[in-house]
C-alpha cells in the first residue's frame, strides 16, 4: 500500500472521529471540549486537504484499478464523494466562522448539517481509498506534469 494515500486517509478519519466526538460533547453541554474537538477536527481536515493537493500536484492521481465493469459505478461514487467533500468544506468554513464570531444561533442552525455532510464525506472517502488501494490493485498514477 502506498504511504501518502494512507496518511491522507488517516488524517481524514481522525478528523471525522474528532467531529463526531465534538458533536457528542455539545449534546452534553460541554462547550469548551466541543470547541477544542471541532477546531482540532477542522485542523486535521485542513491538513488532509493540503496533503491531498500536494500529492496530486507532485505525484499525481491514481486511477481505478478494479474490473472495468465497475469503472462507471466507481466514477459516479467518486464524483458524489468529491461533491459532498466540497460542500462539507464550504459549509464547514461558514459554520466555524459563525462560531468564532459568536453567532451561535446561526451556528446552531447549520452545524448539524455540516457535521452530517462532513461525516458522510469522510466515510465515502474511506470507501474510495479502500477501492483504490486495498480491495483492488491501484491503477496507474498520472502526473499533472
Amino acid at each position: 500500500m502506498q504511504v501518502w494515500p494512507a496518511l491522507n486517509e488517516a488524517l481524514m478519519i481522525i478528523s471525522g472521529l474528532l467531529i463526531a466526538t465534538g458533536w457528542v460533547f455539545i449534546r452534553r453541554g460541554r462547550r469548551d471540549t466541543h470547541r477544542r474537538l471541532m477546531l482540532t477536527g477542522a485542523g486535521f481536515a485542513t491538513a488532509f486537504f493540503i496533503s491531498y493537493v500536494l500529492r496530486s500536484l507532485l505525484v499525481g492521481d491514481t486511477t481505478f484499478g478494479g474490473p472495468h465493469k465497475y469503472s462507471l459505478a466507481y466514477t459516479i461514487f467518486l464524483q458524489a464523494h468529491a461533491t459532498l467533500a466540497t460542500i462539507a468544506a464550504i459549509i464547514g468554513i461558514i459554520t466555524i466562522r459563525r462560531a468564532l464570531l459568536e453567532r451561535f444561533s446561526l451556528h446552531r442552525r447549520i452545524a448539524p448539517w455540516t457535521a452530517s455532510v462532513w461525516l458522510v464525506a469522510a466515510a465515502s472517502g474511506l470507501v474510495v481509498f479502500l477501492l483504490l488501494y486495498v480491495v483492488y490493485q491501484p491503477g496507474i498514477t498520472t502526473n499533472l506534469f
